[in-house]
Order: C-alpha cells, then structure tokens, then sequence
C-alpha cells in the first residue's frame, strides 16, 4: 500500500489540504482519522464540509456520535471515541452507503464495521503548528484520488 505524505504549518493549510480532497470525493466515500487529541481531526474536518459545501459550523460530536451536514454532497462527521470497546452498531452501514461522504474520528475503535474501500488518514504533530498528515489508501479508487492530491 503506497501512502502520501503531507506537511501544513498552520490550521488554514490543514483546512485547504481537506478541501481539495473534498472535491475528488463521491457520496458513500468514507475517510477515516486518527491521531492524538487535539492534532487536528477536526480541524480537517471542517476543511472537508468547506470543500462539501457546507456552510454550518462544524464541531466536534463527541456526545452525539454522528453529526449530519448539508452541503452540495452532505458530510457525515462521526466521532466513535466514546464508543469504544463497543460492539454496538449504531448504524455504519446506513451512513457508509448513504448519500454523502463520512468522515469517521477514532475509527479504529470501529474497524469491524469499517467498509473495505477508504482512506485512513493519520494525523501527527511534529511541534505546536507543523502537522504531518499521512494517506493511506485502501482501495485503486483511493489511491487514484491520492495521487491527485500529491
């Protein structure tokens, strides 16, 4: 599996990269992150509704596990941390086949019930600004999304 290595220096240029990304996505894509708290999942996140189209303020739905956005294709924004050790269901297939594209925090507290085909994102802090975001497609549809971005 190749990956894609990206480097930001500040949370405008974590945004822009999610963005871009965001207008290669389809409805029923789903991108998963993971890092430390605080490094940024979220504020990617925004940058990805940004590229949706959506206009609401996203934040974290860390107490209600699944926000729904409406853009020009709608965002799916999941924050599974608190579910985990979990082998509840709280619906993935429904919002992995749905209509937009979902964004999944934490997902490796859910991989059972992560679909095949994504892209795992892994977000690190080299210092207080500089992140290092690392692609890892898991699919030839993935990659080639990638490989665009790069």
């Amino acid at each position: 599996m190749t990956e894609y290595l990206f480097e930001t220096y500040t949370e405008e240029e974590t945004k822009r990269l999610a963005s871009k990304l965001a207008i290669l996505l389809s409805p029923g894509d789903v991108v998963t992150l993971e890092g430390d708290l605080g490094v940024g999942k979220t504020t990617f996140t925004k940058g990805l509704g940004a590229g949706l189209g959506v206009r609401r303020t996203i934040n974290s739905p860390t107490f209600t596990i699944v926000k729904e956005y409406m853009g020009e294709i709608p965002l799916y924004h999941m924050d599974v941390y608190r579910i985990e050790n979990s082998e509840e269901d709280i619906g993935f297939e429904e919002y992995f086949n749905g209509e937009g594209v979902t964004i999944v925090e934490w997902a490796s507290f859910i991989k059972e019930f992560l679909p095949e085909k994504r892209l795992d994102i892994e977000i690190t802090r080299k210092d207080e600004y500089i992140r290092k975001i690392v692609f890892k497609p898991i699919g030839s549809y993935f990659d080639e999304i990638c490989k665009e971005l790069y």
